[in-house]
């Protein structure tokens, strides 16, 4: 199984977050993080749910099913987007469309 896991290495120091930290908030040991790190071992569905989170991340981003990182406001925009009758949902999905297609008509002419 391939995994972002061993991205702690990336986010902890960037967040501000130890080895020690978050397995007091995983309610794990440190050398067990120490382990997910280094990919030797994989987390419960469980642990690595706690650990997105702390981590403000996405689980499919954290294990590697998706590439971009979505931040937790974007995420919660599209949850409630998702919850929107059918024609509103298209609608917006028509607008973003269109900028996504101009992002790239620009990116083109540069």
């Amino acid at each position: 199984m391939t995994t972002r896991l061993g991205v702690f290495g990336t986010f902890l120091p960037m967040q501000k977050v130890y080895n020690k930290d978050l397995a007091n908030k995983t309610g794990s040991v440190h050398t067990v993080i120490g382990r997910y790190e280094r990919n030797e071992v994989f987390p419960s569905i469980e642990i690595a749910r706690k650990i997105a989170e702390i981590l403000d991340v996405s689980l499919d981003y954290l294990t590697g099913k998706v590439d971009v990182q979505t931040d937790k406001n974007t995420r919660k925009r599209i949850l409630e987007v998702s919850k929107f009758e059918e024609q509103d949902r298209e609608h917006i999905f028509s607008v973003i469309d269109a900028f996504i297609a101009k992002s790239k008509i620009q990116a083109i002419l540069k």
